[in-house]
């Protein structure tokens, strides 16, 4: 499929400027923290099952967890994983998953109708992410549990002997604690499809208690608080004033979640996507520095964005794959991602880096086959879908601190967000090894834009690498038929020359650029 004269004529596009974008050394940011670069593991259709854990492949090791996948999965780049949900925590039931497979019993679980084999629990994947190099964020059960079984987990998994729980993990197989630090405070309670969702009141006096409780048992936990899952909630703002006004003196994070997807065709406003990321954040930031002043406390309260993607729900939410049936891993919400989708996923995290002083954590949703950046066939192959590479190049690239950019751009009408900027971008540096990188994103959807960049104060002399994802059809996707079709390509024309470099982005691109 190419992009229609109906999509074009929504977007006025008359006259594409040149951009000037310009990196002031001193502009920083905050340090790149690796959390920003998370990801998120559910028990939710084939995430877990059949995704990372398939016993009968032929990669499979003696845990069950596909190689080709770790493999894939260390490729990407993801830092902290967050485990086990999601919808699913909120009738989650921990003891379910440790002791002998033998013995776990098969769970009904009613956040996505289908059952839950307890087959992978918290020891295996703990062994997952020691396999992946990623650090193990957990999630306790506030929906249908509360207080004691979150100091139940938090004992068998962070005491290192001698009490109950801790020596049930040891005779579990891990003799030394998982040592979890980050630890996410329910679920999205303020959704009414949550199990034991309640209000704000009543859920920020629970979260107090709860995270008062854990912080007694290790006062250097960092948890996590939930915030409003989406900024169209009618609740949004007043939840988070509330809450915090509740559990501030114990958390450290407040929860943003936010998915996007694009509608009726409306490319141009879909392409602007990050604005409304923009305001979710500035809103939470701003809701929660009132709170502080209010309460006045020193502390300042940082987002962890720990559900983002692009996600086509309306299509989902008309399907029939959550039916009636119980069974077990059903393929659920397995969306395949296109070109423009990727642009738009790579400009999201672009947002998330612009505002890195305040977001210090972020967890993509999800990791495997579940709208993912990676893909599975029982039996068979695991692909990378075009979201995959806009997030492995930053990852790897991004290092030092984030710079803001000052960008002069031209801007184009949507008929969601009004004006948008044609351009965006975010830079790094790192001043231990004198190596940086650009990330940027061109809107348009019919030109390509000629960008300067003024980086003297970079004190690059090479550019390392440039590298754009484009296509033709912005709607290209990767398919279990045809894995390939979709990568990354040569940024042709980057030039840098005596602090200046100069590069032109295709039309829906994203692209980076590596100055050493």
């Amino acid at each position: 499929m190419t992009i229609t004269s109906a999509a074009i004529e929504q977007t006025d596009l008359a006259v594409v400027a040149p951009a000037v974008i310009t990196i002031d050394r001193s502009a920083v940011i905050a340090p790149v923290n690796r959390r920003i670069f998370g990801s998120f593991v559910e028990h939710l259709g084939r995430c877990v099952y059949d995704g990372i854990y398939e016993p009968g492949h032929p990669t499979a090791n003696e845990d069950g967890f596909r190689l080709d996948v770790i493999e894939l999965v260390k490729e990407l780049g993801s830092s902290t994983i967050r485990y086990p949900g999601g919808n699913f925590v909120s009738g989650y039931r921990w003891e379910d998953g440790v002791g002998p497979r033998d013995r776990r019993p098969v769970r009904r679980d009613l956040a996505w109708h289908s059952l839950e084999s307890n087959q992978v629990g918290l020891d295996e994947f703990a062994r997952w992410c020691e396999l992946t190099g990623s650090e193990l964020m957990m999630a306790v059960n506030l929906g249908t549990r509360g207080i004691e079984a979150a100091l139940d987990l938090l004992e068998y998994a962070n005491h290192p002997s001698g009490t109950t729980l801790s020596d049930q993990r040891i005779a579990n197989g891990a003799k030394d604690p998982y040592n979890i630090r980050m630890w996410c405070l329910g679920n999205e309670m303020d959704g009414p499809w949550q199990i034991g969702h309640m209000s704000a009141d009543n859920y920020g006096k629970l979260a107090a208690r709860t995270a008062s409780a854990m912080k007694t048992a290790d006062k250097d936990l960092q948890l996590v608080v939930c915030g409003s899952s989406s900024s169209s909630m009618p609740t949004f703002g007043e939840w988070e004033r509330v809450v915090l006004e509740h559990s501030y003196d114990y958390v450290d994070y407040i929860s943003c979640h936010a998915y996007y997807q694009e509608r009726n065709g409306d490319l141009g406003s879909y392409l602007a996507s990050s604005l409304d990321m923009q305001y979710f954040i500035e809103t939470v930031v701003a809701t929660a520095d009132h709170v502080k002043h209010k309460l006045k406390s020193k502390k300042t309260i940082q987002l962890s964005f720990d559900e983002w993607n692009i996600w086509y729900l309306d299509e989902h939410q008309a399907s029939d794959e959550v039916n009636e049936e119980w069974v077990h891993a059903p393929r659920q919400l397995e969306d395949t991602y296109s070109v423009a989708d990727a642009v738009v996923f790579g400009n999201l995290l672009i947002t998330l880096l612009k505002n890195h002083d305040r977001v210090a954590a972020a967890s993509l949703a999800q990791l495997v086959n579940v709208i993912a950046p990676i893909m599975t066939e029982p039996g068979g192959d695991a692909w990378r879908q075009t979201t995959f590479f806009p997030f492995s190049v930053t990852s790897r690239l991004a290092r030092g601190e984030v710079l803001r950019p000052r960008i002069e751009a031209g801007t184009y009408s949507t008929a969601v967000y009004g004006e948008a900027p044609l351009v965006d971008a975010v830079a790094t540096a790192d001043a231990a090894t004198g190596q940086s990188a650009l990330f940027l994103v061109n809107r348009s959807m019919t030109e390509a834009i000629d960008v300067t960049v003024r980086v003297s104060e970079l004190n690059a002399t090479v550019v390392t690498e440039a590298v754009t994802l484009h296509d033709e059809d912005v709607y290209a996707k990767n398919t279990l038929q045809d894995q390939n079709r979709v990568g990354l390509k040569e940024l042709t024309g980057a030039v840098l020359e005596e602090g200046t470099l100069t590069v032109t982005l295709p039309p829906v691109s994203w692209s980076a650029v590596a100055l050493g």
